[in-house]
């Protein structure tokens, strides 16, 4: 049964044994105190390394597709929230040291390294910045020279996977899903990754050791001296 119509079945049951309830046909109300079945926790999908190169190897035509190549890279490099990259400004970077400091939920500052690639397409985008905007605090810049909104990431990072022929749509948040799921598979430090992400519990981060069962079956395969399994 769906949660939604276990809900309004309980509901109303809940309801009617009150009825007899007070009918003095019952007692006490057996409904009562019953807790809802917890709603199945949905797998985050990711993208493949593979798509993800696919994806970030767009066609550099104008200033714009720089910012957006600079975006990608760095929600790709970081791992970070939507909210964290548009409100990224300029005086939140160290390009010598390839860190970004970034302020997450709860008004947590964390800085991050966001890797070599990130930087080299940041610098690209602010030789060009100022063809937009000369006085904006912001990293991120829409075409009228202000800070770009997340309505336009979302848009923008959505074409960029038509076009570039991936078969799944993309958003930022899938980025960061990716950025985890490919962090967690190559290190296996959980706890690095959940500070890198900026989780505040460790159980939010667990979710991504159960994203692909044939990553870790194929390590098993090639680690596991039993392993050789049909063979």
């Amino acid at each position: 049964m769906a949660l939604p119509v276990w809900r309004y079945v309980s509901r109303h049951c809940e309801a009617f044994f009150d009825w007899l309830v007070s009918q003095g046909e019952l007692k006490a109300n057996p409904a009562k105190g019953v807790s809802a079945p917890k709603a199945p926790r949905h797998l985050p999908k990711n993208i493949d390394v593979d798509d993800v190169n696919r994806l970030l190897d767009i066609d550099l035509n104008d200033p714009l597709a720089v910012r957006d190549r600079a975006m990608l890279e760095v929600m790709y490099g970081a791992g970070l929230r939507l909210s964290e990259l548009v409100g990224l400004d300029i005086k939140h970077l160290d390009l010598d040291t390839g860190e970004v400091w970034v302020m997450g939920k709860g008004s947590k500052e964390r800085r991050l390294p966001i890797g070599r690639n990130a930087v080299t397409w940041i610098e690209h985008w602010l030789d060009l910045r100022g063809l937009f905007a000369s006085d904006e605090e912001a990293l991120f810049l829409s075409k009228l020279g202000k800070r770009i909104s997340v309505r336009n990431v979302q848009k923008r990072f959505a074409e960029w996977g038509i076009k570039q022929g991936l078969n799944s749509h993309v958003h930022p948040h899938k980025l960061r899903h990716s950025f985890a799921t490919h962090m967690l598979e190559s290190s296996g430090d959980l706890r690095g990754v959940q500070e890198l992400l900026g989780h505040a519990n460790l159980s939010t981060t667990q979710i991504y050791t159960h994203l692909d069962f044939q990553h870790l079956a194929s390590v098993y395969d090639a680690a596991h001296p039993r392993a050789k399994r049909g063979k």
